[in-house]
This record gives C-alpha cells, sequence and structure tokens, in this order.
C-alpha cells in the first residue's frame, strides 16, 4: 500500500529527442495543457545535437516558460537528459519522450504519489494498441509486462520503469549514466537509497506498435544490451540478504527473462533424448516442433502473420532470436549509445 494526496512539490518536465521535428510542437501543446501549477511546473526540452528545426520550435515557446538545452555533440539520450537534469530545478524530475502526448491529468495523478516518502520512482503504464494484427505480439506482451510491474509495486517494488513516461525525486537521480537506460538505472538507484518503484495505472503513455519484423527485433537487440548493462553494473540489488524480495524480482524479471532461450534450447535437446521413455515426453517435443515452425512460416509465408496464434509465435521466436544476439553483442563489449529511435505511426 502507499498514500496519495494532493501534493505540489516543484517538477521538472524532460524531453528529450534528437531530429523531432515532426513532433516536437504537439508535444510542447500537450505538455502546456498538462494540470498542474504553472509556477511549479518547469520544461526543459534537451536537443541531442538536432540537425532539423527542433531548436527552432522549442525556442518559440522561450515565452511561454520552456526552456532549451542544446548538446554540443551527439551523445544520445540519456546523455541529454542527464545535461537536462543539471539545469533543472525541481523536486521531482519527470521524463517523457517527445513522441508520446499525455493526458491533462495524468502529471498530477504520477505526483499525487510523491506524498509517501518511501516511493522514489512513479512509473506510467505504457499502452500499445490491440486491434493492429502486425502489433499481436508486441501488445500482449505489452500488457503482460505492465501487469507484472503493478505486481511488483503492490508486493516491494517495480524493477523498472516506463521510458516513454515516469518521475524520480531529485536525489534518487543524483548518479546517473550517460550512456545506459534511465528507466532501468533510476529504479534501481531508488531501490539502492531504500526507496520503492510504483506503478501508477493511471497514468498511461500510448503508443503505436513497431510495424517491422526487422525494426522490431533491433529494438529488442538495443533494448536488452541496455538491460544487461545496466544490470551487471548492478550485481549487488541480486544480493538477497540485503534486498530480500526486490533481489527475487530482479533476477526473475530481467536475468531469468534473458536466460531463457538457453532454456529452451535445453529443454528441446533433452526432451528429444527422452522421447522414447513416454508418450508425454513425445506429446511435448511435437509441441515444440510446431510451436517453432509455426512461428517461422509466419515470418516467411506472407499473410500467415495475419492469423493471431502465429503472429504470437512469430513474436515470441524474434524476442528469443534477438535476445541470443544481443548476449552476443554484450559479450564483444558492444553498446548502443546512439541509435535512431523505432519508427511507430
Amino acid at each position: 500500500m502507499r498514500r496519495r494526496a494532493d501534493t505540489w512539490p516543484t517538477v521538472s518536465l524532460i524531453i528529450a529527442g534528437h531530429n523531432v521535428a515532426k513532433i516536437i510542437r504537439a508535444k510542447l501543446e500537450n505538455t502546456l495543457q498538462l494540470a498542474y501549477p504553472r509556477d511549479k511546473l518547469e520544461i526543459v526540452v534537451a536537443s541531442d545535437r538536432s540537425e532539423d528545426a527542433t531548436a527552432e520550435i522549442v525556442r518559440g515557446f522561450a515565452n511561454r516558460g520552456v526552456k532549451l538545452i542544446e548538446t554540443a555533440e551527439r551523445r544520445g539520450k540519456h546523455h541529454a537528459q542527464m545535461l537536462a537534469r543539471d539545469a533543472s530545478r525541481g523536486e521531482i524530475l519527470v521524463f517523457t519522450d517527445a513522441s508520446v502526448l499525455l493526458e491533462p491529468s495524468s502529471l498530477r495523478k504520477m505526483i499525487e504519489n510523491f506524498a509517501d516518502r518511501s516511493v522514489g520512482v512513479v512509473s506510467s503504464e505504457d499502452d500499445a494498441g490491440r486491434k493492429q494484427t502486425h502489433g499481436a505480439g508486441e501488445s500482449s506482451y505489452v500488457r503482460s509486462e505492465m501487469e507484472l510491474r503493478r505486481l511488483e509495486s503492490q508486493v516491494a517494488s517495480a524493477v523498472s520503469a516506463s521510458g516513454s513516461f515516469f518521475g524520480a525525486r531529485q536525489e534518487v537521480c543524483a548518479r546517473w549514466h550517460p550512456d545506459r537506460s534511465s528507466d532501468f538505472f533510476v529504479p534501481l538507484h531508488a531501490v539502492a537509497q531504500g526507496f520503492r518503484v510504483v506503478v501508477e495505472p493511471e497514468c498511461r503513455a500510448h503508443l503505436a506498435v513497431v510495424q517491422s519484423d526487422r525494426a522490431e527485433f533491433h529494438r529488442k537487440v538495443r533494448t536488452i544490451v541496455h538491460g544487461l548493462d545496466v544490470l551487471f553494473s548492478h550485481l549487488a540489488l541480486l544480493n538477497p540478504f540485503r534486498h530480500g524480495l526486490f533481489s527475487w524480482q530482479l533476477a526473475s524479471h530481467k536475468l531469468f527473462r534473458w536466460l531463457l532461450p538457453y532454456a529452451l534450447a535445453a529443454l528441446l535437446l533433452s526432451n528429444i533424448f527422452i522421447c522414447g521413455a513416454h508418450p508425454f515426453y513425445r506429446l511435448v517435443l511435437v509441441l515444440q516442433i510446431c510451436g517453432y515452425v509455426a512461428g517461422t512460416l509466419a515470418l516467411l509465408v506472407k499473410g500467415w502473420a495475419d492469423f493471431r496464434p502465429l503472429r504470437l509465435a512469430a513474436f515470441f521466436l524474434i524476442g528469443n532470436a534477438a535476445t541470443v544476439v544481443a548476449w552476443v553483442k554484450f559479450s564483444r563489449g558492444e553498446r548502443y549509445v546512439v541509435w535512431e529511435p523505432s519508427q511507430r505511426p
């Protein structure tokens, strides 16, 4: 349980982006409509060496209280967020993507959670459309991920936050990694400092699904490489004697999930060796093979992916293949500091 109450701390809302001229005007207009006292709300846009009209458009909002930070060189989203953090004065720092439009009450509902002094980070929930056939896998995954975070925050503390919209106490953000995912390391820093990370279901970020299997694969590789980098730099949080239930949540939600492809491979191989021992093992082997074949056909044969069960199987294959590739890249020392965000219509 946590206490919610009307509370009005100073808030710095930070928007970091690169070449977001097409969407930044709508984002700022949307932000200025948020139901929060204007004298308590600071809006900071960090342009990560944009080469389009992003900076020019943001300057047009200067007389409405919007502050612009421009980086001298392009060094990625999280470096830009760090510079914006340094220039912010809010007691609460709220990070949101330029592509996400917020409901007017969403910021107030998020800040209400900070009335509870045990709360260090508040995450919104992602909402990926259910009606798009191509995105059936991603939208199902997003819904299950949001439900898991909600349950984690009820039991102990959520493990990560939604990168599209989350808030944190300024002291939680004092230590920063400019080349790692803030939606993962900021929650971990909060837990290390004795705070909780909670989810506010009434704060929702509406996202479109990625429209290409190739783009989805590369997005997952990039995300998992970032996640592994953060996890392996915070291994102390896996100590159950110091962090109790949270250490299990972190291991099961992140580490075990990223080890799943290897567990599946072991399951398949062991099933092949014992399939003659009992009809049950033969049945399980057939079901595994059918699942892999179905996913492969959905990826290779045009039109097959329109059938939802096959689309889900294909998404499962993409996710596990991306996980293996991410482990390889991470082991080689490859990192994604600067990248082009996935295109979501």
